[in-house]
Protein backbone atom coordinates (compact mmCIF):
# COMPACT_ATOMS: atom_id res chain seq x y z
CA UNK A 1 0.00 0.00 0.00
CA UNK A 2 1.26 3.50 -0.82
CA UNK A 3 1.78 5.99 1.33
CA UNK A 4 -0.53 9.32 1.18
CA UNK A 5 2.27 11.58 2.32
CA UNK A 6 5.70 11.80 1.54
CA UNK A 7 8.37 9.90 4.34
CA UNK A 8 9.44 11.78 7.11
CA UNK A 9 12.78 10.47 6.53
CA UNK A 10 14.54 10.20 3.31
CA UNK A 11 18.61 9.51 2.71
CA UNK A 12 19.87 9.90 -0.66
CA UNK A 13 24.32 9.66 -1.25
CA UNK A 14 25.49 12.08 0.91
CA UNK A 15 22.24 13.62 2.90
CA UNK A 16 19.63 12.79 4.47
CA UNK A 17 16.54 15.09 4.67
CA UNK A 18 13.95 14.57 7.59
CA UNK A 19 10.76 16.83 8.35
CA UNK A 20 11.22 20.17 9.94
CA UNK A 21 9.74 19.88 13.10
CA UNK A 22 9.68 22.97 15.95
CA UNK A 23 12.89 21.74 17.51
CA UNK A 24 14.43 22.98 14.66
CA UNK A 25 13.62 26.03 14.47
CA UNK A 26 16.90 27.74 16.52
CA UNK A 27 19.54 26.16 14.33
CA UNK A 28 17.30 26.80 11.19
CA UNK A 29 17.53 30.88 12.36
CA UNK A 30 21.00 30.80 13.10
CA UNK A 31 22.09 28.68 9.33
CA UNK A 32 19.26 31.51 7.52
CA UNK A 33 21.16 34.72 10.00
CA UNK A 34 24.60 33.36 8.55
CA UNK A 35 23.27 32.93 4.73
CA UNK A 36 21.50 35.93 4.46
CA UNK A 37 23.76 37.61 1.79
CA UNK A 38 23.54 34.61 0.01
CA UNK A 39 20.09 34.08 0.08
CA UNK A 40 18.77 37.75 -0.14
CA UNK A 41 18.76 37.82 -4.31
CA UNK A 42 16.71 34.46 -4.50
CA UNK A 43 14.70 34.50 -1.79
CA UNK A 44 11.71 36.94 -0.93
CA UNK A 45 10.99 35.47 2.51
CA UNK A 46 14.58 36.66 4.02
CA UNK A 47 13.67 40.33 3.98
CA UNK A 48 11.71 39.06 7.13
CA UNK A 49 13.75 36.77 8.92
CA UNK A 50 13.46 36.50 12.74
CA UNK A 51 13.30 33.83 15.11
CA UNK A 52 9.36 34.62 15.51
CA UNK A 53 9.05 33.90 11.82
CA UNK A 54 11.25 30.73 11.98
CA UNK A 55 9.16 29.04 14.36
CA UNK A 56 6.41 30.07 12.98
CA UNK A 57 7.87 28.06 9.84
CA UNK A 58 8.65 25.27 11.54
CA UNK A 59 4.99 24.76 13.28
CA UNK A 60 3.50 25.28 9.98
CA UNK A 61 5.92 22.47 8.63
CA UNK A 62 3.89 20.38 11.13
CA UNK A 63 0.64 21.24 10.92
CA UNK A 64 0.47 20.90 7.00
CA UNK A 65 2.46 17.76 6.87
CA UNK A 66 -0.86 16.02 6.91
CA UNK A 67 -3.37 17.73 5.12
CA UNK A 68 -1.56 17.79 1.95
CA UNK A 69 1.60 19.45 2.36
CA UNK A 70 3.61 21.51 1.71
CA UNK A 71 6.07 19.23 2.75
CA UNK A 72 9.11 20.82 3.94
CA UNK A 73 12.19 19.28 4.70
CA UNK A 74 15.82 20.33 6.71
CA UNK A 75 18.84 18.86 4.59
CA UNK A 76 21.34 17.63 6.52
CA UNK A 77 25.01 16.23 5.96
CA UNK A 78 27.06 14.95 8.74
CA UNK A 79 23.74 15.61 10.82
CA UNK A 80 24.19 19.17 10.94
CA UNK A 81 21.70 21.46 9.16
CA UNK A 82 22.74 22.93 5.92
CA UNK A 83 19.47 23.95 3.88
CA UNK A 84 16.16 23.21 3.67
CA UNK A 85 13.94 21.59 0.61
CA UNK A 86 10.77 20.80 -0.66
CA UNK A 87 7.72 19.95 -2.36
CA UNK A 88 4.75 21.44 -3.04
CA UNK A 89 1.68 20.44 -4.88
CA UNK A 90 1.03 22.59 -7.95
CA UNK A 91 -2.42 24.18 -7.82
CA UNK A 92 -5.40 21.34 -9.59
CA UNK A 93 -2.11 18.95 -10.72
CA UNK A 94 -1.28 16.15 -10.11
CA UNK A 95 2.73 17.72 -10.37
CA UNK A 96 4.73 18.50 -7.44
CA UNK A 97 6.95 21.56 -7.29
CA UNK A 98 10.28 21.06 -6.06
CA UNK A 99 12.39 24.11 -4.48
CA UNK A 100 15.39 23.86 -2.45
CA UNK A 101 18.64 26.34 -0.89
CA UNK A 102 21.83 25.30 0.90
CA UNK A 103 23.92 28.26 3.15
CA UNK A 104 27.07 29.07 1.58
CA UNK A 105 29.66 26.69 2.99
CA UNK A 106 27.72 23.39 1.66
CA UNK A 107 27.31 24.94 -2.06
CA UNK A 108 29.08 22.82 -4.53
CA UNK A 109 29.23 19.73 -3.18
CA UNK A 110 26.32 17.47 -4.72
CA UNK A 111 24.24 18.19 -1.84
CA UNK A 112 21.50 20.38 -3.40
CA UNK A 113 21.13 17.55 -6.54
CA UNK A 114 21.53 14.84 -4.26
CA UNK A 115 18.33 16.33 -2.18
CA UNK A 116 16.01 17.16 -5.21
CA UNK A 117 16.69 13.73 -5.90
CA UNK A 118 15.55 12.32 -2.69
CA UNK A 119 12.90 14.48 -2.91
CA UNK A 120 11.75 13.42 -6.55
CA UNK A 121 12.25 9.52 -6.00
CA UNK A 122 9.73 10.54 -2.81
CA UNK A 123 7.20 12.49 -5.20
CA UNK A 124 6.55 9.29 -7.42
CA UNK A 125 6.01 7.01 -4.17
CA UNK A 126 3.13 9.22 -3.82
CA UNK A 127 -0.26 7.73 -5.57
CA UNK A 128 -1.51 10.25 -8.30
CA UNK A 129 1.97 12.41 -9.07
CA UNK A 130 2.43 13.00 -12.75
CA UNK A 131 5.55 14.56 -12.44
CA UNK A 132 7.86 17.23 -10.93
CA UNK A 133 8.78 20.69 -11.79
CA UNK A 134 11.55 23.31 -10.71
CA UNK A 135 11.12 26.93 -11.10
CA UNK A 136 14.22 29.12 -10.94
CA UNK A 137 14.89 32.62 -12.38
CA UNK A 138 17.12 32.25 -15.39
CA UNK A 139 20.20 34.34 -13.44
CA UNK A 140 20.33 31.98 -10.74
CA UNK A 141 22.96 29.50 -12.28
CA UNK A 142 23.50 27.28 -9.56
CA UNK A 143 19.94 26.35 -9.34
CA UNK A 144 20.27 25.58 -12.89
CA UNK A 145 22.35 22.90 -12.57
CA UNK A 146 20.54 20.54 -10.52
CA UNK A 147 17.37 20.09 -12.73
CA UNK A 148 20.27 19.45 -16.08
CA UNK A 149 22.03 16.94 -13.87
CA UNK A 150 18.79 14.80 -13.13
CA UNK A 151 17.60 14.91 -16.31
CA UNK A 152 14.93 17.15 -15.60
CA UNK A 153 13.59 18.50 -19.39
CA UNK A 154 13.28 22.10 -20.25
CA UNK A 155 9.38 23.09 -20.04
CA UNK A 156 8.93 26.04 -20.95
CA UNK A 157 9.32 29.81 -19.48
CA UNK A 158 7.36 32.17 -16.99
CA UNK A 159 7.76 36.07 -16.85
CA UNK A 160 6.62 37.70 -13.30
CA UNK A 161 7.44 40.94 -11.64
CA UNK A 162 11.04 40.15 -10.09
CA UNK A 163 10.43 39.85 -6.40
CA UNK A 164 14.34 40.26 -4.99
CA UNK A 165 17.19 41.43 -5.93
CA UNK A 166 19.01 39.15 -7.88
CA UNK A 167 16.09 38.24 -10.21
CA UNK A 168 15.60 38.91 -13.37
CA UNK A 169 11.65 38.08 -13.76
CA UNK A 170 12.29 35.23 -16.33
CA UNK A 171 12.13 31.56 -15.04
CA UNK A 172 12.81 28.23 -16.28
CA UNK A 173 10.57 25.83 -15.96
CA UNK A 174 11.86 22.18 -16.28
CA UNK A 175 9.75 18.64 -15.78
CA UNK A 176 10.37 15.39 -15.20
CA UNK A 177 7.32 12.86 -15.74
CA UNK A 178 6.83 9.60 -14.51
CA UNK A 179 8.16 8.09 -17.66
CA UNK A 180 11.04 10.21 -17.66
CA UNK A 181 11.65 9.00 -13.73
CA UNK A 182 11.86 5.56 -14.85
CA UNK A 183 14.41 5.90 -17.38
CA UNK A 184 16.59 7.80 -15.16
CA UNK A 185 20.58 7.05 -14.64
CA UNK A 186 21.16 8.21 -11.31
Amino acid sequence: MRATVPAETLAYGPVVLHRWRTSDADELYRLVHDALDHLRPWMPWVAGHSLERTKEFTARCERTWISGGPYEYAITSKGVIVGSCGLVRLANSAWLDSGYWLAPPYTGRGLATSAVAALTCQAFELPGIEGVEIDHDVLNHASRGIPERLGFARSHVRTRVPQVPGESGVHQIWRLDRAAFMRRTW
